[in-house]
């Protein structure tokens, strides 16, 4: 039909003419034609344009009406273009996933669907835009913490004033049975895969970085966690722990690319008490993931605006039953945004976390009773024996709990002097609380007792009877004069340096302390000349191994003792250290203890 502008324009100018023709005496019977042709189009034309303002008014109240219809539906529906972004959302859709409709129009609507039910949802689209009617499928939807296992129908639609088509998906509960759609059978998702296969990758690195030796130190544990996180799957990582029974904020960890600033330094400074995201967790005992934020309050006034955030994701810190804490992660708006496979990922993270923490914290009131019992079996300094001079290490291990195991003491005994060195077959408080019994029982019984063996025994009967569950290796003299008597419970023999730098190695051997009731300990004899030096030491030392796997062994400790001939007892010590240090290098795990006596005359 024609522009009712243009039929205008067209009548106006046939009334033109026909009042030229007015003008012609010869033109009576046509003139009066084409004026009752005129009235005829100026009425059709009046009507036509009434019709058209009639039409227009009818189509806006048909639309307004089915808006106030599309606004009420008690069901969600949610409209999206063909490219799955949303258009528009209606009050229930609202309701169901928490977030207003002006957050949600102009979002991907894939954003809200579980990220394992992503590939279905492209799949089924794909087929509805193919001009497939509609498609029925189950799927979860999730947002703003919450998730909502759903029937999801998608169908086209043309809507006035859109000039493509659009895709209406309707959300209904599970328990509404629709015809199930043909399942498409495609390849798997190659983006699903890979992401899978980077959280098992990055949960193997946090492994392996929990269980390295200095994250025992609960600081390094977290610094390093976030700082792995944060390069690996956020832009920025906050991590609380909870002290005193207070959230207290540990550690926080920007973007990579960024130097530390201003922002970093206040949510360092921040009580994390008044943080709404941290006070949720801990409340909830629950991870929390927000995909779309609304709320930019979560980390406190302006922090997540200040930090570009376009999801956020917070777990707690679990060591056993209870919340030790609670870890933040959060992401830039041009980064995809975290999913429930992240938070499923995350509170695995978080539950390995508080465990490497409760071992921290264990091993550190462990170390802390060890040192304390250290402390009561090692002597402050060593007395002065008449007619000799003496030396000592020891040297606490590397491997964890290496501390405890083994002792030296050098004491006054019933006309002489006495010592002893040993070490306990075990690590720890435990170890040290039973070498602090043997010390000191040398100690009181060699007041009585004239033979290092005779103590020795009545050592171990007493051992047996505390059924401690652990044994001692030791080796004890008394000294006379130059006499020497030795007595060994499962030590290694003692060296001799002679004058001429011959090295020779008493018997040694005998049961271990604590072992069986009534052992006897091995003895003998030694008299010392003067020069000579008497060397005991200490399993660790021995028994240590270099970096290739090679033993140190008394074979190697007789070559350092040959070239100590007539040096002091501190300089064979000395030897001793550098020689064992340059053969072991970084590879020292055992305690080690040396103790020598020379005869100065």
């Amino acid at each position: 039909m024609a522009d009712i502008a243009e039929l205008e324009r067209s009548l106006s100018g046939l009334a033109d003419r026909i009042a030229v023709l007015r003008d012609d005496p010869g033109s009576g019977a046509a003139l009066r034609e084409l004026e009752n042709a005129e009235e005829l189009l100026r009425n059709a034309l009046g009507e036509l344009a009434r019709s058209r303002r009639r039409k227009d008014g009818g189509n806006q109240r048909e639309q307004k009406l089915l808006r106030q219809i599309f606004r009420a539906l008690p069901i969600p529906v949610i409209i999206m273009d063909t490219g799955a972004t949303v258009r528009r959302i209606n009050n229930e859709t609202t309701r169901l996933l928490g977030s207003p409709a002006g957050y949600l129009i102009g979002r991907a609507f894939p954003l809200l669907v579980d990220v394992s039910g992503r590939a279905a949802f492209r799949s089924h689209l794909t087929t509805v835009l193919r001009g497939e009617e509609s498609a029925a499928f189950q799927t979860r939807l999730a947002h703003q913490g919450r998730t909502h296992t759903v029937r999801l129908v998608l169908s086209t639609l043309r809507m006035p004033g859109e000039p493509q088509e659009m895709i209406a998906a309707v959300v209904l509960p599970t328990e509404v049975q629709l015809p199930e759609a043909q399942e498409s059978s495609g390849d798997p998702d190659e983006a699903v895969i890979m992401a899978a296969a980077h959280r098992h990758e990055l949960l193997s690195q946090l492994t392996r970085l929990l269980l390295d030796e200095e994250s025992l130190r609960e600081p390094v544990a977290l610094i390093r966690a976030a700082r792995l996180l944060a390069a690996e799957t956020a832009d920025w990582v906050i991590a609380d722990v909870i002290r005193d029974g207070r959230p207290h904020r540990a550690a926080v960890v920007g973007p990579a690319d960024q130097p530390p600033g201003r922002l970093q330094r206040d949510l360092e400074g921040m009580d994390p008490a008044a943080v709404p995201i941290v006070g949720q967790v801990l409340t909830t005992q629950s991870g929390i993931v927000n995909e779309m934020l609304s709320d930019d309050t979560l980390l406190g006034d302006d922090v997540l605006e200040a930090m570009e955030a376009g999801s956020l994701l917070s777990v707690p810190i679990t060591t056993g039953d209870r919340i030790g804490g609670v870890l933040t992660l959060v992401r830039s708006r041009d980064r995809r945004p975290f999913g429930l496979a992240d938070l499923g990922l995350l509170e695995e993270i978080g539950l390995h976390l508080g465990l490497a923490i409760r071992a921290q914290r264990s091993f550190q009131r462990r170390s802390l009773a060890a040192d304390t019992l250290q402390t009561g079996v090692l002597p402050r300094n060593l007395p002065d024996l008449p007619g000799f001079e003496t030396a000592a290490i020891y040297h606490p291990g590397s491997a964890l709990r290496a501390i405890g195991g083994e002792f030296y003491d050098v004491f006054p005994v019933k006309n002489g002097w006495g010592f002893v060195i040993g070490s306990a077959a075990g690590k720890g408080e435990e170890a040290a609380a039973v070498t602090s019994m043997v010390r000191n029982g040398m100690r009181v019984l060699s007041v009585w007792e004239d033979h290092p063996g005779q103590a020795l025994r009545k050592v171990n009967d007493a051992l047996v009877v505390q059924n401690t569950g652990l044994f001692v290796m030791a080796a004890a003299g008394f000294v006379r004069g130059r006499k020497v008597r030795l007595a060994s419970a499962g030590h290694h023999p003692a060296a001799l340096l002679q004058t001429d730098g011959q090295v020779r190695f008493s018997g040694g051997g005998g049961v271990p302390l604590g072992f069986e009731e009534g052992a006897e300990p091995a003895t003998e004899e030694l008299t010392l000349s003067a020069g000579e030096t008497l060397v005991l030491y200490s399993d660790g030392l021995v028994g240590s191994q270099s970096d290739e796997g090679t033993v140190y062994g008394e074979g190697r400790l007789t070559e350092v003792l040959a070239r100590c001939v007539g040096q002091p007892p501190g300089t064979v010590v000395k030897a001793i250290e550098e020689d064992h240090q340059a053969f072991c290098g970084s590879h020292v795990i055992d305690e080690i203890t040396v103790l020598v006596l020379r005869k100065s005359r």
